[in-house]
C-alpha cells in the first residue's frame, strides 16, 4: 500500500529492516526504520486495513480529533480505505504489523456475525489489547506457526486458519474499543423482510431462487429488497445468496461420499461454469475445491 514516510530528524540516515509472511489474505510484517519517522498519506485505493503492533519503542496514531500514544504490547486499527491516518514513531520502535483487505474482514463479519458493520466501526481509529492481552497472545501463536510453515496442502490450509482466527479476533477487539456492538447491531435492527428474505435464501440456496421471486414472497420490491441489504447488511441480496450457495458447496465436497467428483456435486448446486466457480471459491475460501474435496474424502 504506497504511503508517504519522513525522518523526524533532517539528514538522519534510516536504518530500515521488514521480515515479511502471509498468513491466507493476511501480510505480517515486522519492521524498524531505524530513526524516527512520520508516515501518512496512505492510498485509499490500495483497500486495506493495517493493525500496527508496537514490540518495542512508541508510536504516536492519529485519533479522532488529535493523537494517542501506543507502547510496547500495545496495538492500533485504521482502515485506510475508509479514513485518513497518520503515524509517528520514536527512534527505538519496532513493529509487527497485519495488513488485511478490507473486503477480507467484511466477508468475516458477514460469515461470522450475520452482516456487514458500516462506517460506523470502519472509519473508528482505536487503540487496543496491551501488554498481557489475548490478542498478544494470538499474534505470538500466529508468527510462530507461519515460520514453521511450509508451502504444502497442509501448510495453506493452517494459513487460511490463521487468518480466521486474526480477522475474528480483531473484529472483536477493534469493536469492542469502538463502543460498537457486533451480537446487537445492524443484524437485529433489519427489517422483517430482509430477514425472512435471509432465511429463504439460506434454506434455498441449492435451487438458486431469483431475488425478484424472493422478494414478492416477503411482500417488497426487488428495489427495497436491495436497499434494505445495502443498508442493513453492506451488501445486495445477490451477494448474500452467492455467499450461501458457496458456503453450500464446501459442506458437500467435505461431507459427501468419496466416488463423488467435484464436477458432480457442483452440476447438484447448478454450476456449470467450473472456470469461474473455482476462481470465485479460491477467492473466498483460499483453497480450490479439489484441495477441499480431497481433504474431505480423508475423513
Amino acid at each position: 500500500m504506497p504511503y508517504r514516510v519522513r525522518p523526524l530528524v533532517r539528514f538522519s540516515r534510516p536504518d530500515a529492516t521488514m521480515i515479511s509472511a502471509r498468513a491466507g489474505r493476511l501480510t505480517m510484517t515486522r519492521f524498524s526504520y531505524g530513526t524516527g519517522i512520520h508516515l501518512d498519506q496512505f492510498d485509499p485505493q490500495a483497500g486495506n486495513i493495517l493493525v500496527l503492533n508496537t514490540l518495542q519503542g512508541a508510536l504516536d496514531h492519529q485519533t479522532d480529533g488529535g493523537s494517542v500514544a501506543a507502547g510496547a504490547g500495545d496495538s492500533f486499527v485504521v482502515d485506510c480505505s475508509r479514513t485518513e491516518y497518520w503515524l509517528e514513531g520514536n527512534p527505538d520502535h519496532m513493529q509487527l504489523n497485519l495488513t488485511i483487505p478490507h473486503q477480507v474482514i467484511a466477508e468475516t463479519a458477514e460469515r461470522w456475525f450475520g452482516f456487514v458493520p458500516d462506517d460506523g466501526l470502519w472509519t473508528r481509529r482505536v487503540k487496543f489489547g496491551g501488554p498481557g492481552s489475548t490478542w498478544l497472545s494470538l499474534l505470538d501463536y500466529a508468527a510462530r506457526t507461519l515460520v514453521q510453515a511450509g508451502s504444502g496442502a497442509s501448510d495453506a490450509a493452517m494459513a487460511r486458519h490463521i487468518e480466521e482466527m486474526l480477522c475474528v479476533e480483531l473484529l472483536r477487539q477493534w469493536a469492542g474499543a469502538a463502543g460498537f456492538s457486533l451480537q446487537n447491531g445492524a443484524r437485529c435492527a433489519a427489517p422483517g423482510y430482509v430477514r425472512r428474505a435471509e432465511e429463504i435464501m439460506e434454506a434455498e440456496a441449492r435451487e438458486a431462487p431469483s431475488i425478484g421471486d424472493v422478494a414478492r414472497r416477503v411482500g417488497v420490491s426487488a428495489r427495497t429488497l436491495s436497499g434494505g441489504f445495502s443498508r442493513f447488511r453492506g451488501l445486495s441480496p445477490r451477494a448474500f445468496l452467492a455467499a450461501r450457495r458457496l458456503e453450500g458447496f464446501r459442506r458437500d465436497l467435505e461431507t459427501r461420499p468419496e466416488e463423488e467428483t467435484v464436477t458432480a456435486i457442483a452440476s447438484t448446486w447448478g454450476f456449470s461454469n467450473f472456470g469461474a466457480l473455482a476462481g470465485r471459491y479460491r477467492e473466498r475460501f483460499g483453497e480450490m475445491p479439489s484441495q477441499t474435496r480431497a481433504r474431505g474424502a480423508r475423513r
